[in-house]
């Protein structure tokens, strides 16, 4: 599996509004090949500025990647431009090979 993980500064009194957007979003993920499941995780507060970050699961590397190179992904992400006065700089991606995982 790979774990693919965006990273953003929201800017204090933009939560709302990014939340908004995330949430009220026309997701098409779960038709892509390998999608497995996605997080929009709330955390910290520091000085100005709440930390969110996006986690999707995947199948596999090859599969996310593929999906970043479709339309699917230019389709999701056409507006972000547009979003760049909720945040303190751009957004920081991660992407993670599962090496194990422990289930209930």
């Amino acid at each position: 599996m790979f774990i693919a993980m965006n990273r953003f500064r929201v800017k204090k009194g933009s939560e709302q509004e990014f939340e908004n957007v995330w949430l009220n979003r026309d997701s098409q993920l779960k038709h892509e090949k390998g999608f497995v499941e996605f997080h929009l995780l709330r955390g910290p507060e520091q000085d100005d500025i709440r930390l969110y970050v996006s986690h999707t699961v995947w199948a596999s590397e090859d599969d996310f990647i593929a999906w970043t190179k479709g339309d699917a992904f230019r389709e999701a992400h056409k507006n972000a431009a547009t979003r760049s006065p909720l945040y303190s700089g751009g957004p920081h991606f991660e992407g993670f090979n599962v090496l194990q995982t422990v289930t209930v």
